[in-house]
């Protein structure tokens, strides 16, 4: 089983979205877990519903800080916006990182957030599959 974590800023949508994808869809070979450079400390209630309405949503995602973490030994680190990217602190130990950005969909339309997830399917879940050689 490999151990990814999913880093954005707030930790309240994308990373969130790419963890319940991650867990769901490749649950038997990939364990993800999610933390914001910056946690908001609130999962987006869109995302959340998306999630739900999917069948993806667990009680145990919630918004978190790196420093709740950042000992945990990572197979990889995926960093899913701009500004997490730039700012992804160094990890006790190395490892590999990979950064794939997502426009965030927080105060737009419904549809927007299910167009992120669709994209975070489409090329998280391949690049993780790539990066793991899982």
């Amino acid at each position: 089983m490999k151990n990814v974590l999913i880093l954005c800023t707030g930790n309240s949508c994308r990373s969130i979205m790419a963890e319940a994808l991650i867990n769901t869809k490749m649950g038997d070979r990939v364990f993800a877990q999610s933390s914001g450079v910056k946690a908001s400390g609130r999962v987006n209630p869109h995302a959340q519903a998306l999630l739900e309405s999917k069948g993806y949503w667990r009680e145990a995602y919630h918004s978190k800080l790196i420093e709740t973490v950042i000992d945990t030994p990572f197979d990889l680190v995926v960093t899913v916006c701009d500004h997490a990217h730039e700012t992804c602190p160094m990890f006790p130990k190395a490892v590999k990182t990979i950064h794939i950005a997502f426009e965030d969909p927080s105060g737009k339309a419904e549809q927007e957030y299910v167009k992120t997830l669709a994209l975070i399917e489409e090329k998280l879940l391949p690049a993780l599959r790539k990066a793991l050689d899982v």
